[in-house]
């Protein structure tokens, strides 16, 4: 009887000693750095949420791999490239996560179902509190989007590749995927994997950048005594149903991740407790764990070794940086605009990671005062960060589309 080859069996470990070197180097880093994102997210480092189920994804994938039928490397998990009919059916009938793939990552689904959660979370009597404060702060920390988006096509990328990732730089996550759905349909899957990785480094990168350029006794400075204007539950829902109409008929091809958003924050002030735990719950958990376990899957090798995604890694990296600085330039303009009673560290939240940015804020401020409280501001900055990172996502896929 012959021998039976252990790697026959054992085909993860078959398929890497039959891959090139490069693709070995990139499993293993991958598999590497997926355990990395899995302690980071666990010690509260980067936000766990999400780093948890993407770094577990990741590492498994890049493990998971074996040789199909046809006799090509692949694996069981999801095909984001399937797109003839007779293949997606195969697939869908195989690999575990191709439906949720299918049916609600690769249409926009998941993202308006992130949104109507956040919604349903949010307050949006920060921004009509000051109004002003937060839309300044929020255009400003759009930088790296205005910056990014030439530069992505001097370096090469068409239009709507380079306006895709640009979006990068606004650091709403479910933003950066619809946009890239519709812009950059070839690139989609990386640049949603790439912005989702930074958008979690951002928990971990912003602080040295505030301590960097906010010296300490600025940085703890406290927020001067405001009166409280009292916004009631009609008037946020006044404000929700206008803004959403406006918006919508502005930017008619963001209208579902707008509707999904408003739709969310109106079930809130309307005391529908039930739609409200449902949204802010299961709703938002579900999909954000299913969102963080795709995009850990889509990370396979061979994707990550897609050349264009080193152009992708380095755009989206200053994207993130430049809106970072304008957000802060933003912070110090009101910090002097206001005869120096403005912390510039609220600036930071204008970066539309909610609620990333805004706890970061609170937490820089607060290590050097500690019964300094910004997050008021910090989460109107944030909020209206949302707004305008759709309102140029919008502005992108009307013009360019």
């Amino acid at each position: 009887m012959d021998s039976v080859n252990p790697l026959n069996i054992f085909q993860g470990l078959a398929t890497l000693a039959a891959s090139e070197p490069a693709v070995i180097a990139m499993r293993l880093f991958l598999i590497a750095l997926g355990m990395l994102l899995i302690y980071l997210g666990r010690k509260g480092v980067l936000e766990g949420l999400l780093m948890i189920p993407m770094g577990l994804g990741m590492a498994a994938v890049n493990a998971g791999v074996l040789f199909l039928a046809d006799g090509r490397q692949g694996n069981l998990f999801v095909d984001p490239l399937v797109q003839e009919a007779e293949p997606l059916i195969a697939a869908l009938q195989i690999n575990w996560l191709q439906p949720i793939y299918t049916f609600t990552f690769s249409n926009g689904l998941i993202a308006c179902l992130v949104f109507m959660g956040i919604g349903a979370l949010l307050d949006v009597g920060y921004v009509m509190a000051r109004p002003f404060q937060s839309m300044f702060i929020a255009l400003c920390a759009e930088l790296g989007t205005v910056v990014v988006f030439p530069l992505a096509h001097f370096a090469g990328l068409s239009l709507n590749d380079s306006a895709a990732v640009a979006v990068i730089g606004g650091a709403d996550g479910p933003m950066i995927l619809f946009t890239a759905l519709i812009l950059s349909e070839d690139l989609f899957v990386p640049i949603t994997v790439v912005a989702y990785l930074y958008l979690g480094l951002t928990y971990g990168g912003y602080p040295y950048m505030i301590k960097l350029l906010v010296p300490k006794h600025i940085r703890g400075m406290r927020m001067p005594a405001e009166p409280v204007r009292e916004v009631t539950p009609s008037q946020k829902i006044a404000f929700c149903v206008i803004a959403s109409t406006l918006l919508c008929l502005l930017f008619p091809v963001a209208a579902p991740l707008f509707l999904s958003l408003f739709v969310g924050v109106v079930v809130r002030e309307s005391n529908l407790r039930n739609y409200a735990e449902l949204f802010s719950g299961p709703l938002l958990y579900g999909a954000t764990f299913f969102l963080g376990l795709l995009l850990g899957v889509l990370c396979e090798a061979h994707t990550i070794l897609n050349p264009d995604v080193l152009v992708l890694l380095v755009l989206g990296i200053l994207a993130l940086t430049i809106s970072g600085l304008g957000g802060l330039a933003g912070g110090y303009i009101l910090y002097f605009a206001t005869g120096k009673k403005y912390n510039p560290v609220i600036g930071i939240a204008g970066v539309s990671c909610l609620p990333t940015t805004a706890k970061v804020a609170q937490k820089c401020v607060a290590e050097v005062t500690p019964d300094a409280v910004v997050l008021p501001q910090a989460l109107g900055a944030s909020i209206s960060g949302v707004i305008t990172s759709a309102i140029f996502a919008g502005i992108f896929i009307a013009a360019i589309q």
